[in-house]
């Protein structure tokens, strides 16, 4: 089933979180007109492949004026101007960055295939959970409710200072009358009753101005204790959940609502700086003594425009945290040397490029002031004194920067310097070092909502078990497709833990990435960052389909088993060999005694050289008439071989016989399969270079010129205690 059919026939919880990173990301009528052809697009190379993201793009905006014809023909004038609207969007937000719609779409098709996961998986998270508890969507309802409340209170205002001045003139008038009349009419009984009248008009004025400053205080009062209770709580509550996508959770949102909060307190702020200044003007063209203005004003101005600059520093954010187009879903890893982008120790570097730029407003629907810088890249430095290498107290992937960004604004009068700076970020100058420092980021982002401690890994706290896992199945999730259900994190608690049995306890940084797992030569990450690479690489189709159990203990393995049918097995990952695969099947002696056979495990050199799904379909193992029997015949539990894997099958199924025609070029055809013999002793593993697949034809050279004795010696054999 398509990808965008399964997203929606998702529960109304689920189709929540689509339409919000849909609302901050792509325009999901796109998304839905053009789905087919959207999933049938490679979006993340094109991420990292200029030429291949402008074709990509143009061709996007081709099928777009496609679908307009067609609704066009269908006369659906509302469908018409939503497309026009946004096929002018689409021109507007990516000219001349193709690369960037490549990793938005990329993006949105990874986090669909995250929450079909989710929606699979039996419990949700406790990082999940507390990133979208109830209380948070409360506390940012009432912030929007306050803000609006601020916005109405200040238009109140403005009115309010509007009559001030309208009761100012009358009164100018007056007294300005009263100044012209002749020395005469002064002493009339009009005089008195205009005196009078002018005396009542100042108390009047002198209650109002003292009214006005009072509801402006309060005023900023309000906005001092939203913004400092609840506002910034807000934005860091988003920084957090900008740190937990970096390592595969949730996409964050709701930028766009915490940017129009800014903005109208912003906008409020201005109009009531603007309406004091206003006052001022009022109280010099005619002041009195107890006149509340000059007393109230400069307090309440000082006040004001703190709460701007506290506004804008804090509205200052790196929207899109420092990133490698090699690499968009391992962020805050910089290659020497390689560009990446980003918006907004011990070794020091320098930024090559263009690092100056002007902010401008965004042509996109939200409007704020952005700068991207597409091009830049890290250079290290290189001390007088000529050091060499790395001689500070981590290994270069525990060593963590962090790129600072300074801007000015100049606004109504104002200028303010604003300051903010990346995550931090592990600078590496080999690809090789990639997987460790994607280690760090995970476990920086993990351990800590702080978002500058660039000594972190002096004394790196333990991290929660759980949440650890959860981490984990968010690596599967959006890597691979397809995140780790309660079973397969059950079996990594275990090898993390050596328990078979486990509580949600702590783990160290050293158990997790530095230490070797027992009786090996690899530590736990290795082993499953090696894992992560083989699926990605070899096996993803089968891995989405769910139909490999890969962890899965032993033990585990052959009580699952040991019930099932002649020929039922399962696809496990290898606990010897880093970025293997092997397969265990089930089958009963004479007499009735039960036996499981596992392969040597393929990794990604075998099968680069035959699809895992194919080899499925055409292993065999020579029973003892010498007689080639493919012995798989059931996916645990109880699913025929046949339906699991067909679709993914990528030749024609192989018959071990010798060819009675010659092909093309007066060659014999020959295809590859995978064959292997029974053997009841323990002895080793052949050596690798023995476990090539063989073909049809030599195995029928060998089956008519050998003994069964030398045949048995020329096949495979299976691995018998992997």
């Amino acid at each position: 089933m398509a990808q965008w059919n399964q997203v929606q026939q998702l529960e109304i919880k689920f189709l929540e979180q689509v339409d919000q990173f849909y609302d901050d990301n792509f325009p999901m009528e796109i998304r839905h007109l053009l789905a087919q052809w959207i999933e049938n697009q490679d979006w993340e190379a094109a991420s990292n492949n200029e030429t291949m993201a402008t074709i990509l793009l143009q061709n996007l905006l081709i099928q777009l004026d496609e679908q307009l014809g067609r609704v066009s023909k269908e006369k659906n004038l509302l469908l018409i101007h939503n497309l026009k609207r946004i096929r002018k969007v689409l021109q507007g937000k990516f000219h001349g960055n193709p690369m960037h719609v490549a990793v938005v779409i990329s993006n949105c098709l990874r986090e669909e295939r995250r929450i079909l996961a989710t929606a699979n998986m039996p419990v949700q998270g406790p990082l999940e959970k507390s990133l979208q508890s109830s209380s948070v969507s409360e506390r940012q309802r009432n912030v929007e409710h306050k803000v609006a409340a601020i916005k109405n209170s200040v238009q109140m205002t403005e009115h309010d200072t509007k009559y001030l001045e309208d009761l100012q003139d009358e009164f100018d008038y007056r007294y300005k009358t009263i100044q012209t009349m002749d020395q005469g009419d002064k002493n009339s009984a009009l005089m008195s009753q205009e005196v009078l009248t002018l005396q009542e008009m100042l108390n009047s004025l002198d209650f109002k101005r003292k009214e006005a400053l009072g509801k402006m205080a309060q005023i900023v009062n309000e906005t001092d204790l939203l913004t400092s209770s609840m506002l910034l709580e807000e934005l860091q509550d988003w920084k957090r959940r900008q740190q937990i996508a970096c390592i595969g959770g949730p996409l964050h949102n709701g930028l766009d609502q915490l940017q129009n909060c800014f903005t109208l307190l912003a906008e409020s702020l201005f109009q009531l700086r603007r309406q004091l200044e206003k006052l001022e003007e009022q109280s010099t063209k005619m002041t009195y003594d107890g006149d509340p203005i000059p007393m109230q004003r400069t307090h309440l101005l000082e006040r004001v425009t703190f709460l701007i600059y506290n506004l804008f520093k804090n509205s200052f954010v790196v929207e899109r945290q420092p990133c490698m187009p090699t690499h968009p879903q391992r962020p805050m890893i910089l290659k020497t040397l390689i560009q990446f982008t980003v918006k907004l120790s011990n070794r020091r570097f320098v930024l090559c490029g263009t690092h100056v730029k002007a902010m401008s407003l965004e042509e996109s629907s939200n409007g704020s002031l952005s700068v991207e810088f597409r091009h830049l890249q890290p250079k290290e430095m290189k001390s007088s004194a000529g050091n060499k290498g790395n001689e500070g107290p981590h290994v270069v992937t525990e060593e963590l920067h962090s790129i600072a960004f300074e801007a000015q604004i100049c606004l109504y009068g104002l200028t303010i310097d604003l300051e903010t700076s990346s995550l931090p970020v592990v600078m590496i100058s080999n690809v090789s070092q990639l997987p460790n420092a994607w280690a760090s980021i995970i476990w920086y982002n993990l351990s800590t909502s702080d978002s500058q401690n660039l000594v972190f890994f002096n004394n790196p706290p333990p991290a929660s078990l759980s949440q650890l896992l959860e981490v984990v199945s968010w690596q599967f999730s959006s890597y691979v497709g397809r995140g780790l259900n309660s079973d397969q994190l059950g079996m990594l608690a275990e090898k993390l833990t050596a328990q078979s049995s486990y509580n949600d306890g702590h783990l160290t940084w050293a158990k997790f990435c530095k230490e070797h797992l027992p009786g090996k030569s690899f530590t736990f990450w290795t082993w499953l960052e090696a894992i992560l690479d083989l699926i990605k690489k070899h096996i993803l189709p089968l891995w989405i389909d769910g139909y490999i159990m890969g962890f899965v203990s032993k033990e585990k393995e052959r009580l699952l088993l040991k019930d099932k049918t002649t020929g039922t097995f399962l696809l496990r990952f290898s606990e010897s060999h880093l970025g293997g695969i092997t397969f265990t099947w089930v089958d009963r002696s004479e007499n009735g005694e039960v036996r499981f056979h596992s392969v040597e495990p393929y990794n990604k050199g075998r099968l680069s050289a035959l699809p895992f799904a194919d080899i499925l379909r055409d292993y065999k193992v020579i029973m003892a008439e010498n007689i080639p029997e493919n012995p798989l015949k059931y996916l645990y539990p109880d699913i025929p071989k046949d339906k699991a894997f067909s679709k993914h099958y990528t030749s024609q199924p192989c018959e071990v016989s010798r060819p009675t025609e010659r092909g093309d070029k007066g060659y014999v055809p020959s295809v590859f399969i995978p064959i292997s013999t029974i053997r009841n002793d323990c002895a080793e593993p052949q050596s690798p270079s023995d476990l090539l697949p063989m073909s049809p034809s030599v195995y029928a050279v060998l089956r008519e010129n050998l003994s069964p004795t030398t045949i048995e010696t020329a096949m495979q054999s299976p691995y018998p205690a992997e």
